[in-house]
């Protein structure tokens, strides 16, 4: 039991330590203004502006790609709440006085990042449809997942998480429709 107290109390300061380097670089205005605007599109913004442009191209022919990327949304919304209700993980900017807060978090918990949980679940089902999109995806995703980092609004573990989620959750998705 102690061995398992000394491994998460190891993650949180491994956590806090890189949370507060990326957390510097909110410091510099402009830096500061660019990831609040990538975690603002994040926040939804782009991926339904993505879906929409799919359909306008694409037109009958997005019709499943965009349904998919929808249900995967809806799952990956439904189980990052619950598990943000279980777990209640404060926000790092509340655990520390030495990280700053540079945008208005969407809820109250840190565990998991729903933003990159979100980026990479429907980043991973784009792909499976238009891997041609790859070199905007791509980086935008990495770049939300950093913009929460820099924001001070989630943890390394929390991003993490996220990837992890919305890489299976996306990947199970991709298994049902092609078998």
């Amino acid at each position: 039991m102690s061995l398992r107290i000394y491994s998460l109390q190891q993650i949180q300061t491994w956590d806090e330590a890189w949370c507060l380097r990326f957390n510097r670089a909110s410091g510099y205005p402009s830096i500061c203004k660019a990831f609040r605007l990538i975690s603002r599109l994040g926040d939804g913004i782009f991926w339904y502006c993505l879906m929409v442009w799919l359909l306008v191209r694409y037109q009958a022919a997005a019709l499943l790609p965009v349904l998919h990327m929808a249900a995967a949304g809806l799952v990956c919304t439904a189980l990052y709440k619950w598990l943000k209700r279980k777990t209640h993980r404060p926000r790092p900017y509340d655990r520390n006085q030495w990280i700053n807060c540079a945008a208005a978090p969407l809820d109250q918990f840190s565990f998991p990042s729903g933003h990159t949980l979100h980026a990479v679940a429907f980043s991973v089902v784009a792909l499976a449809y238009y891997p041609e999109l790859a070199w905007l995806l791509l980086p935008f995703t990495a770049l939300v997942a950093v913009s929460r980092l820099v924001l001070g609004l989630h943890y390394p573990s929390d991003v993490l998480a996220g990837i992890a989620i919305g890489a299976t959750i996306s990947g199970l998705s991709l298994n049902l429709i092609v078998n």
